[in-house]
């Protein structure tokens, strides 16, 4: 199938900074919608000018080329315009979900070295990352007024309505209001940027370990992958074409596939805060969207939704589905009610992250990934050797190789040696290549946990649950899910004498977990766990048990 693409790909520039995208975008068509959220809408100059005005901010707060820069933002147009002004300034993006409880925060804060965060005057927002300043190398917080993003009357009404979220932490000299900072001329001092080795983003991941590590993107691996996917999808032509932004543009998957692309095809963004099933339909029918990636678990939703009929979805052309399995089912009737062509795809933090998709135009097929993207060379290897290559139809270990591969992990040249071998990325999937050349995800070799398209570590959330004094064992780990793909249960045995419940454990964990990270289940159990032949809690066999019973 890359073989289509060969020729094309061979005269491509990938080696050049992100922000060339915004840069380029804003200078052909200026004036074209491009964001739309809650009713404001955004050109392209208008975030291009926005872009340049925080790079011109971090620059005068003293920004040095290499700082690591924090966006603790939902999607808004804000994200956008900060994203691209932190590397038109020279500086490092870390993303950070904002649904991260204060523990995970403070761990990515310190193991970066983030140095400033950019997010919103919001209670969610501002009260969790604030506490972190005298605490982490954090040193300032860019803060900006959520109603600063919305149309009038909605901004004057947001601050009545919703007074009980707007934080009443104060602006100071380490908590400043980024709408004042942004009042400059936007001319910058524009470093030079080394785009094969210069780290454009610090994005988060468990890698094969669980323990999260941030994957070195470097600026040629980001533009790389977006080069990728325009050339999968036949190119779109600038300013025809809509897509939907319900995906959060923190998560690698979305930031690609959605923002990153769709500046660069100068597509209109239509965006929500967060995932919201009625608002995503309302924004449809609305906007009328051509593009719509998403994971599996919103397409289900969609699907079993009781009044769909009341929403036109017949604009949809293309959609992408990654995170997780794609189940055949729900691929059949999602292109049944709108006509669409969904195709499955498949890629990890450190490929920036699209390895692999269906073909858009020719005859995909449900159940695999489809094949590798262009300029990118993938082989299955033996889980034995991890040398060996298997033959077509055997399984064996995905590993990769492309220029949207990582530099490695940040600070941890142990763990990149561990993945990055002979110029492959070893993923830790498990894999086989058919006849036609189809690829398919059999099996995951590490333990993490797949639910509505985020990565749950068990590890993070065994160490939340240990913090009960109750506590005695725990296991945590994903068990099949019809809505999520997978959910969290939790396995526990309390010291003889305690007496915990579900719903008291659940309580406690509330402000140790996120809601993505948040047991959907949890056994307590009077007998031992299961144990391996040398006693350690065995994930596998409580696992292999839970299935069994059903």
């Amino acid at each position: 199938m890359t073989d289509n693409f060969s020729e094309e790909w061979s005269k491509i520039n990938f080696k050049k900074p992100v922000y060339s995208y915004l840069e380029e975008t804003a200078k052909n068509h200026p004036n074209a919608p491009a964001f739309a959220f809650t009713g404001k809408k955004s050109t392209w100059s208008d975030l291009y000018q926005d872009a340049k005005k925080i790079a011109k901010a971090l620059q005068d707060a003293g920004m040095k080329k290499g700082d690591r820069i924090g966006l603790f933002l939902p999607n808004c147009a804000l994200f956008i315009s900060a994203y691209y002004g932190i590397l038109m300034a020279g500086g490092i993006v870390v993303n950070y979900n904002p649904l991260y409880a204060s523990r995970d925060l403070e761990h990515q804060i310190k193991d970066s070295g983030t140095k400033i965060m950019i997010t919103l005057r919001l209670t969610d927002l501002l009260d969790r990352v604030e506490p972190l300043l005298n605490k982490t190398p954090l040193e300032s917080i860019f803060c900006m007024e959520f109603a600063a993003l919305l149309p009038f009357p909605k901004s004057l009404l947001f601050k009545f309505i919703y007074k009980e979220k707007i934080s009443k932490i104060s602006f100071d000299e380490r908590i400043q209001n980024l709408t004042d900072l942004m009042a400059n001329n936007g001319k910058i001092n524009q470093p030079v940027i080394d785009t094969e080795n210069d780290v454009a983003l610090l994005q988060y991941t468990g890698g094969t370990t669980g323990t999260p590590k941030g994957a070195m993107l470097t600026h040629a691996n980001l533009v790389a992958n977006v080069e990728q996917s325009y050339l999968w999808f036949n190119k779109p032509e600038p300013t025809k074409e809509v897509m939907v932004g319900v995906l959060p543009f923190f998560h690698v998957f979305a930031m690609t596939a959605i923002m990153n692309l769709g500046v660069k095809a100068a597509m209109e963004i239509v965006a929500i805060p967060r995932f919201d099933l009625k608002e995503t339909l309302k924004l449809i029918s609305k906007h009328k969207p051509t593009y719509f990636p998403a994971v599996p678990a919103i397409y289900t939703a969609i699907n079993n939704h009781k009044e769909l009929d009341r929403y036109d979805l017949t604009s949809i052309k293309y959609c992408i589905s990654g995170g997780a399995p794609l189940p055949v089912e729900v691929k059949r009737q999602f292109e049944e009610l709108t006509h669409c062509t969904l195709v499955e795809g498949y890629g990890l933090t450190e490929a920036s992250p699209v390895v692999c998709i269906n073909p858009i135009d020719e005859q995909n097929k449900a159940g695999s990934i489809g094949f590798a993207v262009p300029g990118c060379t993938i082989r299955i290897t033996s889980l034995e050797d991890g040398v060996s290559e298997m033959p077509v139809g055997e399984k064996g270990e995905l590993c990769v190789k492309g220029p949207q591969v990582m530099k490695g992990y940040w600070g941890k040249q142990d763990e990149t040696d561990k993945c990055l071998k002979d110029g492959f990325l070893h993923t830790g999937d498990v894999a086989i290549i058919d006849e036609d050349g189809f690829v398919s995800i059999v099996d995951r070799i590490k333990d993490l946990i797949l639910t509505n398209g985020y990565n749950v570590y068990p590890r993070q959330v065994e160490e939340a649950i240990y913090l009960h004094e109750d506590i005695e064992e725990c296991i945590v780990g994903g068990l099949p899910d019809s809505q999520r793909g997978e959910k969290v249960k939790a396995w526990v045995k309390l010291k003889e004498g305690s007496s915990l419940t579900e719903s008291e454990l659940s309580a406690f964990l509330k402000d140790k977990l996120s809601p993505i990270q948040m047991p959907r289940a949890i056994e307590i159990r009077d007998e031992p766990l299961p144990k391996t032949m040398i006693g350690k809690l065995s994930r596998k066999d409580i696992i292999a048990e839970e299935l069994n019973k059903s």
